[in-house]
C-alpha cells in the first residue's frame, strides 16, 4: 500500500508570464501533520488551489492517493476535507445543524447513523457541550473548530487547512492545535500557516517556500537541529580562559563560539560526537572549581531562527 498521500513533481504555475510556483516537488506521508510555510506571495495558496483542483498547473504534475490532480480531480475531492482561511456559516444555525446539513451531502441512509457521525465529530473538535447554541455566539476559535469539523465530517483521508489558527487568541490557537493532534490518527493534515510556534508544536514535516520555490523540506527535528548539527550551549560565571582552552583541545569539538554579557559567558559548542559530549563535556568544564555553571544543555533552534535565516538570506531554491 502506498504511504504517500501527496506527491508533486516539478509542479509549476504561471500567471501572465510570472511564475507563482516553480518546480515544486514534495511528498507527504500518510497520517502526518505537514506544515507548509512561506512569506506572503511565496506560492502557498497557489499550491493548495492546485492540489484542490481549483487551478490547473502550467507544467509538472501532482498526485493525491495515487490519482492525477487534473484528470482525477472530482474523484480526489470526495476523499478530501478542506478549510478556507475564513470559514463562513449561517449564524442562525447551531453547530449540530451545520454538521448535519453538511453530512447529508455525503451520506445516505438511516438518520440515526448520520446523527451518530455528527455526534462523533462534535466530540472530536470539542464542541459537544455547545452543539445546540446558535453559531452567532461562537468565538473565533469555536468557529475554526467547527470549520475543521465540517471538513472532517465525510471521513476524509486528507485535510487541507488554510491558516487554521490565524487571527485567534492564544486559547483559541491552543484548542485548534489540540484538535489537529487528535485528528492525526484519522487522517493526513496538510496545512499552511504563518504562526511558526504552532508549526514547531504539532508538525512532523515542514516545507518552506520562498519566491515560489521550495527551499527546505524535511522532518521538523532535522530542521531544528540547525546547520551545524549537534550543538551544546553552556553559560558560566568567572574566569573562563582555562575552559576556552580546554574546549579547543577536544578532538570531538568542531567549533566554539563565545559571547559575553553582564558578567556571564556563553559558549556555543558544535560537537562531532554527541555521546562524548553528553558524557564528558559538563564534567570537563566543571574541573575548574572557580567557575560557576549557570546553564547547560543541547541547543534546539527555534523555527523562527531557521525561517528568518532562509527568507532574509534570500534563498530561493535556485541553487
Amino acid at each position: 500500500m502506498d504511504q504517500r498521500v501527496i506527491e508533486t513533481i516539478g509542479l509549476t504555475k504561471t500567471f501572465d508570464g510570472v511564475e507563482a510556483l516553480t518546480d515544486l516537488s514534495l511528498s507527504v506521508p500518510s497520517n502526518s501533520i505537514f506544515g507548509f510555510l512561506g512569506p506572503n506571495g511565496a506560492g502557498k495558496t497557489t499550491t493548495m488551489k492546485l492540489l484542490l483542483g481549483l487551478l490547473k498547473p502550467t507544467s509538472g504534475s501532482g498526485r493525491i492517493f495515487g490519482r492525477d490532480i487534473v484528470e482525477d480531480s472530482v474523484e480526489i475531492r470526495t476523499r478530501i476535507g478542506d478549510l478556507p482561511q475564513d470559514p463562513r456559516f449561517y449564524d442562525f444555525m447551531t453547530a449540530r445543524e451545520t454538521l448535519d446539513f453538511t453530512a447529508r451531502f455525503y451520506f445516505k441512509g438511516p438518520g440515526d447513523e448520520i446523527n451518530k457521525r455528527v455526534d462523533e465529530v462534535l466530540e472530536l473538535v470539542g464542541l459537544a457541550e455547545i452543539a445546540d447554541r446558535p453559531i452567532k455566539g461562537f468565538s473565533g476559535g469555536e468557529r475554526q473548530r467547527l470549520g475543521i469539523g465540517q471538513a472532517q465530517v465525510n471521513y476524509p483521508d486528507l485535510l487541507i487547512l488554510d491558516e487554521p489558527a490565524a487571527s485567534l487568541d492564544p486559547l483559541g490557537r491552543r484548542d485548534v492545535l489540540r484538535v489537529m493532534e487528535r485528528l492525526r490518527k484519522h487522517t493526513t493534515i496538510f496545512y499552511s500557516t504563518h504562526i511558526l510556534d504552532d508549526v514547531q508544536q504539532v508538525s512532523d514535516t515542514v516545507a518552506i517556500l520562498n519566491k515560489g520555490r521550495l527551499v527546505v523540506l524535511g522532518p521538523i527535528e532535522e530542521l531544528l537541529a540547525g546547520d551545524k548539527g549537534v550543538v551544546y550551549s553552556i553559560s558560566m560565571e568567572g574566569d573562563v580562559g582555562w575552559a576556552e582552552s580546554r574546549l579547543q583541545e577536544l578532538d570531538w569539538v568542531s567549533e566554539v563560539q563565545k559571547t559575553q554579557k553582564d558578567g556571564e559567558t556563553r559558549f556555543t559548542i558544535a560537537v562531532a560526537d554527541d555521546e562524548a559530549a553528553r558524557n564528558r563535556l559538563l564534567r570537563l568544564l566543571m574541573e575548574d572549581q572557580d567557575l560557576i555553571v549557570t546553564s547547560f544543555g543541547r541547543k534546539k533552534y527555534e523555527l523562527e531562527e531557521v525561517f528568518l535565516g532562509i527568507v532574509e538570506g534570500g534563498r530561493d531554491g535556485s541553487q
